[in-house]
């Protein structure tokens, strides 16, 4: 299929926006990379077009991104529909620009604001499913069933209650945010758990005593006078009378045995 020439007066005069798309096409393929005759052409297209990504976007205004950022990501579809639109193939940019554009907000939407990890095909799913409630609603004039929906859109209902869990995940919510509209609400970090200090030296002190049986009586006597006691090393010598060296060389041998058992070390042999 062949495609006739753009008419040189609207090259001539400047006025592109009187060639039809595929005028403008031919223009921007014959025009270099770089050059200002292929960009205003370009310009001109993304104008002709800019209700297309509007429409594209308009069923999902109801997320949590930016309508300027998702149009923003509905223009990248339309330019790479633009650059990609082969005329041989068929002759309407807007049905080949469509599926471009929404394809490239889903992409958006996959990669950016998924905040774990969800299968693609429930991402997907919920993505169709806004949109097949405002359809559905308006064909039946009310709000339409999980069954109806998901008839609607071809998939089970198993299926459509994971995608709606997935929603869950999607939304974010900050922990300044209130929780109810009063003056004197609390927050929502207000109400969400920490990690408690003396439960993690409960549970490290519970591992310790699983193991400290296996040490030797006087190596335990030491453990007890430097942790407890708060005693120096020398001090532990002068009671057990042995030098600090020594003291030293068993508090480091019997903390070294109860690191190895505590971490799992498979490397070295343990031995009290």
């Amino acid at each position: 299929m062949t495609t006739a020439a753009p008419p040189l007066t609207a090259l001539r005069d400047g006025r592109l926006d009187q060639l039809d798309d595929l005028g403008l096409l031919q223009v921007m393929r014959s025009s270099p990379a770089d050059g200002a005759l292929r960009a205003a052409a370009c310009d001109v297209l993304v104008g002709r077009y800019r209700k297309l990504v509007r429409s594209c976007v308009r069923r999902y205004l109801d997320s949590p991104e930016p309508a300027e950022d998702l149009m923003q990501v509905g223009y990248v579809g339309l330019l790479k529909a633009i650059n990609n639109f082969d005329p041989t193939v068929g002759t309407s940019l807007s049905a080949y620009a469509h599926p471009c554009i929404t394809g490239e907000i889903k992409r958006h939407f996959r990669d950016k604001r998924w905040q774990v990890h969800v299968r693609r095909a429930a991402q997907e799913l919920l993505l169709e499913a806004r949109g097949a409630v405002e359809e559905l609603t308006q064909q039946i004039g009310r709000d339409p069933t999980d069954a109806e929906l998901a008839r609607y859109l071809g998939v089970t209902e198993d299926e459509l209650l994971e995608a709606r869990r997935a929603d869950v995940v999607f939304h974010v919510y900050s922990l300044d945010a209130p929780l109810s509209e009063r003056d004197d609400s609390g927050e929502l970090a207000d109400v969400l758990g920490a990690e408690d200090p003396d439960v993690e030296h409960a549970l490290d002190m519970e591992a310790v005593t699983a193991h400290w049986k296996e040490l030797p009586p006087r190596d335990q006597r030491i453990l007890l006078l430097r942790f407890y006691g708060n005693l120096t090393q020398a001090e532990i010598g002068e009671r057990l009378g042995i030098s600090q060296m020594h003291v030293s060389r068993l508090l480091a041998r019997a903390l070294g045995y109860l690191r190895r058992c505590l971490v799992g070390s498979e490397e070295q042999e343990v031995q009290p």
